[in-house]
């Protein structure tokens, strides 16, 4: 069971206790200079949805992601162009690149000459060991990481044929199977997910998974959905993982941009307190007290500060009844009025701003106080392993 310990906010006050995660301790690996496991951060990634092959595009898009704080890159190899276009994204991309491979081990191999620090592979469709073995032989000498990647959607003939058990349990026996050879054959630079499009069959599988291995997992719900539906069905299968402890690098699979994807997953860690990246905006869902427009501000604020790296509170609140002492808990926060608002800084108000400049002040005074605490990389880990 997680540890309680007590927390206290950013001006002092204490405030009710929180669940403290202890994550499983898993083997660390290493995908190019990022530690995945062990007690490392828990890595967010992503993947390109431009066509490799336009290699202007794909660095273009890669380099966005980054910006919101992705930390690996995938993109799709689906033929030799592609796997060819790699040495220019390896080399212009500023974080590791890794490859998806599926049905043509040739790929992997090809990608692996261009300088990609990590393949994604489907044993379902690789197309037998011998062309596996080949694969690890080549991960092995150029010290690249591999991730055994299962969907439910691709398994195996023989367990998709097992329909007395279910899809959890032949997820897992797949992953394990190819696990145990790329262990007997001394190569131990990987990690393992087990995805499906549903929710609770996600949950099933890697908490099964947790029990067996001490690979780290990549965690994620796949073909989620929309920018809504899919969010809210990876909060739900990426939160309950990460709250057991379970997970080690996360992606936020989403029928939407890819940076989009980036920022949901911080927003999933943030609301575990696992790490904290850029803003936490704080409002009230509207009443009929509410006297400002406050759907309006509330979404101009989080556009004008989705930039931002340093993770501050900032609460921006509609009414009388909480607006004050949301706004006074948070770095920076308004308390909105008729027509007007309070802005506090800190716990402390500084002064009341009309309506339409309440956008501006309160932009203003978190950017300031950004600039105040100095250059950060916006990151901050509250988890620990378990020994």
């Amino acid at each position: 069971m997680p540890n309680v310990t007590p927390l206290t906010n950013t001006v002092g006050c204490a405030i009710l206790p929180f669940m403290r995660i202890v994550r499983k301790r898993t083997r660390r690996i290493r995908v190019g200079d990022v530690p995945i496991g062990g007690d490392a951060p828990i890595a967010v990634q992503s993947m390109t949805s431009t066509d490799t092959r336009n290699t202007e595009a794909t660095v273009r898009q890669a380099k966005e992601l980054v910006e919101a704080g992705c930390e690996l890159v995938r993109v799709a190899v689906p033929d030799d162009t592609a796997a060819y276009a790699l040495k220019i994204l390896c080399r212009l991309i500023p974080v590791p690149v890794i490859a998806d491979i599926h049905f043509d081990y040739r790929l992997a191999l090809l990608a692996m000459d261009q300088g990609v620090r990590g393949v994604r592979i489907n044993p379902g469709n690789l197309g037998g060991i011998d062309r596996l073995r080949k694969l690890v032989d080549r991960a092995g000498e150029r010290e690249v990481a591999l991730r055994i990647g299962v969907n439910a959607g691709s398994l195996e003939k023989d367990l998709r044929s097992q329909h007395e058990r279910s899809w959890a349990e032949r997820m897992v026996e797949s992953a394990l199977r190819y696990a145990s050879l790329l262990e007997d054959w001394n190569f131990t630079n990987y990690k393992i997910s087990l995805k499906s499009s549903d929710v609770l069959t996600t949950v099933e599988a890697f908490r099964s998974l947790s029990r067996m291995s001490d690979a780290p997992l990549h965690v994620g719900v796949t073909e989620a959905g929309s920018l809504l539906r899919g969010t809210v069905k990876s909060a739900l299968g990426i939160g309950i993982l990460l709250f057991e402890g379970i997970g080690d690098t996360i992606r936020v699979s989403l029928t939407a941009p890819p940076v989009a994807e980036v920022r949901a997953a911080y927003a999933i860690l943030r609301a575990l307190n696992i790490r904290h990246r850029g803003v936490d905006i704080v409002s009230c869902p509207t009443c009929g007290r509410c006297q400002v427009d406050l759907i309006s501000i509330v979404e101009e604020v989080e556009r004008r500060l989705q930039h931002m790296t340093t993770p501050l509170k900032v609460a921006v609140m509609g009414c009388v009844v909480n607006g004050p002492g949301e706004a006074r808990e948070a770095d920076v926060g308004i308390a909105g009025g008729k027509d007007t608002g309070l802005l506090f800084r800190k716990g402390e108000p500084i002064r009341k701003v009309r309506e339409s400049e309440l956008v501006e002040a309160l932009v203003a005074e978190v950017e300031c106080l950004a600039s105040q605490m100095g250059p950060a990389p916006g990151t901050s880990v509250s988890t620990r392993a378990a020994p």
